[in-house]
């Protein structure tokens, strides 16, 4: 049996509270099991769950009662250091034109694959949790998901919704074979254009630092700089277990300039982008 490992990442944005949830299942030698994670603005938790309780059945996912789908999120999670409920609804996705991953998709044995479910949705609802509400009314959503053996050792990653769109950008060390290569996706969704940063299609991060992150393809420059370094820990798979402890800031102050030949298409000083930083 093959150490595996699948995981969803839903995040729901509003002008004043972020929640980010995470189901996964998992599989190594020893063995099988599933877990729910949360992550807010102040604090994030880590709920584990038996293998029997994960159902997949065309694009829904159940874990023990809790319910993940396109139609939205329904929690209900009863523990000594967390309760939730509560459920909240999915407007119409805008998926990307093709996979995040290009070619690469059809590489066999790659740590780890990325997937784009949604960039930009609404949610509408309510959750609870430990009697704190996350009210999100007409509020926007993001989906993506990871699957593989292991995160990868290196990387970096933020995500942010704005009015006009939104954008992801991931980099990250790559294994392949003998060597190693930094790997680049992104996307930046704007005015209903769709600007894709890939290696595959040439692009390169130029600068990797915990203050600056710059990534050039062509004519596009893609500046990110976080103005916050701190997280909320959560636990990633190394060959499927979750062994491993990253932090993520869910909602923290980053600035964007996204240029083409110099003229910038986007300047956003987003108030609640998410970031992890682990280089």
């Amino acid at each position: 049996m093959l150490n595996y490992f699948c995981g969803w990442y839903f995040r729901c944005q509003s002008d004043w509270q972020t929640l980010a949830v995470i189901p996964s299942v998992h599989r190594t030698k020893e063995s099988k099991f599933c877990a729910i994670q949360l992550i807010t603005d102040t604090q994030s938790f880590h709920v584990p769950f038996p293998y029997s309780d994960f159902q997949k059945q065309d694009n829904q996912i159940s874990i023990a009662g809790n319910r993940f789908g396109k139609e939205g999120i329904t929690l209900d999670i009863q523990t000594t250091e967390l309760h939730t409920n509560g459920s909240v609804r999915f407007g119409q996705f805008t998926p990307i034109k093709y996979d995040i991953m290009g070619p690469f998709r059809y590489v066999p044995f790659m740590q780890c694959r990325h997937s784009i479910f949604s960039m930009h949705h609404s949610v509408d609802g309510m959750l609870f949790l430990n009697e704190t509400p996350y009210v999100f009314q007409d509020a926007i959503g993001y989906i993506e998901g990871d699957r593989g053996y292991s995160f990868p050792r290196k990387y970096v990653w933020t995500q942010c919704s704005f009015p006009a769109g939104a954008l992801m950008l991931s980099i990250a060390e790559i294994p392949f074979g003998a060597f190693r290569f930094t790997g680049v996706i992104g996307i930046v969704l704007l005015h209903g254009n769709e600007y894709r940063l890939a290696t595959y299609l040439g692009a390169k991060a130029v600068k990797i630092d915990p203050d600056e992150i710059i990534v050039r393809q062509g004519g596009f420059t893609l500046t990110v700089k976080p103005q916050e370094q701190s997280g909320h820990p959560l636990r990633a798979p190394v060959d499927g277990a979750m062994v491993r402890t990253i932090h993520e800031h869910p909602s923290c102050k980053v600035l964007y300039r996204f240029e083409e030949n110099g003229i910038p298409l986007l300047v956003l000083d987003a108030p609640n982008a998410a970031f992890e930083y682990e280089y």
